[in-house]
């Protein structure tokens, strides 16, 4: 499973960063990769990638208490003689 989780951090960062970009600059990165169109407009392509976007933040949302409780550090055992 942890190529599933890499590619939902991957397309969640792709979908992050082209909200960066829409609410920067107005500029959809994503339709103008798969369509040169303007900002706004959609294609079956791009209506993909939302999805798939839309998935990933959704999976992740279910797997962020296993990813917090991976990320805490775990107490030390004592040192026996």
């Amino acid at each position: 499973m942890k190529w599933l989780n890499a590619l939902a951090a991957v397309l969640t960062l792709v979908g992050g960063l082209n909200w960066g970009l829409v609410g920067l600059f107005r500029f959809d990165l994503v339709a103008a990769v798969l369509g040169g169109m303007p900002f706004g407009e959609v294609n079956l392509a791009s209506r993909i990638v939302y999805t798939l976007v839309g998935l990933s933040a959704a999976y992740l949302a279910t797997q962020l208490p296993a990813l917090v409780r991976a990320s805490q550090p775990t107490p030390a055992s004592p040192v026996r003689s």
